[in-house]
């Protein structure tokens, strides 16, 4: 096999067990690769480190794949990987059956030790999303045992994300397996009804990495008025309305995501949709117009796209989020609560939290955290591959 010698001291990562093998890591290339093939990693004394997936046109030059060195990638290999992800959250208690008529991540990349592979399950449908070159590589294999292991009808391919151009890969979307999608697919979650356009919609159709914060906005919008900032299809406004709002004013800057939504609201009957208000309007602006009126409210979530989707940008993006958490905190009564959140991979927890501190501090509020956010157990963050842990969130409470 050919074998991906390192330089001196760059073991270090991979035997913390760390995925991802950096261009400056690699010495040299001993044999043939072409890009996804499969590779031996190997310290410059000679160690076998395990094997990875050798991407030549990436940053990240090889992903790994196993760090057992005598492990073989092969079909079996996926399989045994895949079985083992849609297993290990069926043990789980709060996910047990979430995904049989909801939504539910089935693999999660590195984390799940599948570097590239993404993998959500709405209802009997899996959406599929394969970013890397070693992803790409073993394409029908995934399939094969996402079929096996999570007794689906259907695979739709979504791998249309940027981060393919970077592995020198083509977008690619379409049905992989069973019929052709003819109408949106209607998930359920925490007892509403939500459409999902997997063809279409942002990532797989719908941000199931939220849902459990969605839950805990229900349980906190009980007699407020919310505010709703950055909405998509409404996820988080229908759960203020389920849990009682006593208003939900919900700002996106796409209007079909602002018709999905309400859309979604028309599956509810059992909410109220005059308590309701839909605005399109750039979110940045519409907050200033908001505060200019005198308006108020007693809870607001800022859920912006991502602003640092690599360290790169974190300077430019802090920018960007403290500017929206300075007007969502001017807009909050005394007592109101900000769920605020970043899905960049470039922002960390600590900077996050520095960034909201000095929002609140130039608004002149004094605030505290009263819980820390993130995804749900079916998004896992592997102990050495902090990278994983893209969504943060702060709830806080002003004085």
């Amino acid at each position: 096999m050919t074998r991906l010698i390192l330089h001196p001291g760059k073991e270090r990562s991979v035997m913390r067990r760390h995925p991802w093998l950096f261009e400056g890591a690699v010495a040299r290339l001993d044999g043939r690769a072409r890009p996804g093939d499969t590779v031996s990693v190997v310290s410059h004394e000679g160690r076998a480190l395990g094997r990875a997936a050798y991407s030549p046109r990436s940053q990240i030059r090889a992903r790994m794949w196993t760090f057992d060195a005598q492990e073989t990638i092969d079909d079996a290999f996926f399989k045994r990987r895949i079985a083992a992800c849609v297993a290990r959250r069926a043990a789980l208690p709060e996910l047990r059956g979430q995904g049989e008529a909801g939504g539910l991540r089935l693999i999660h990349g590195e984390s799940d030790g599948l570097p590239g592979i993404i993998a959500d399950r709405y209802a009997d449908t899996v959406v599929l999303a394969l970013t890397s070159a070693g992803a790409e590589k073993w394409r029908n294999a995934v399939v094969g045992a996402l079929l096996k292991a999570s007794g689906c009808a259907r695979i739709y391919e979504r791998s249309d994300s940027d981060v393919r151009a970077l592995e020198g890969l083509a977008p690619v979307s379409g049905v992989l397996h069973g019929h052709p999608i003819d109408a949106p697919l209607v998930i359920a979650e925490h007892g509403l009804r939500l459409e999902v356009d997997v063809e279409a919609g942002h990532k797989t159709g719908y941000y199931l990495d939220q849902r459990e914060n969605r839950r805990l906005c229900g349980a906190l919008a009980a007699g407020r008025s919310v505010l709703n900032c950055f909405c998509y299809t409404g996820g988080f406004s229908l759960q203020a309305l389920a849990g009682g709002a006593r208003e939900v004013l919900s700002i996106d800057s796409s209007g079909p995501a602002l018709a999905g939504a309400q859309r979604n609201l028309a599956l509810n009957p059992q909410l109220d949709s005059a308590r309701a208000q839909w605005l399109e309007a750039d979110v940045f602006a519409a907050l200033r117009e908001l505060r200019a009126a005198g308006r108020r409210f007693d809870l607001i979530v800022l859920d912006p796209p991502k602003f640092a989707p690599s360290a790169a940008h974190a300077e430019r993006a802090a920018r960007a989020y403290k500017d929206i958490n300075l007007l969502g905190f001017r807009l909050l009564n005394p007592g109101g609560l900000l769920m605020s959140y970043s899905c960049s991979g470039g922002v960390g927890p600590e900077l996050f939290q520095k960034i909201v501190a000095g929002a609140a501090s130039d608004a002149g509020v004094d605030a505290r955290i009263l819980r820390r956010l993130g995804a749900g157990a079916d998004h896992p963050v592997g102990l050495a591959f902090p990278e994983g842990e893209y969504l943060k969130g702060l709830l806080c409470q002003a004085a």
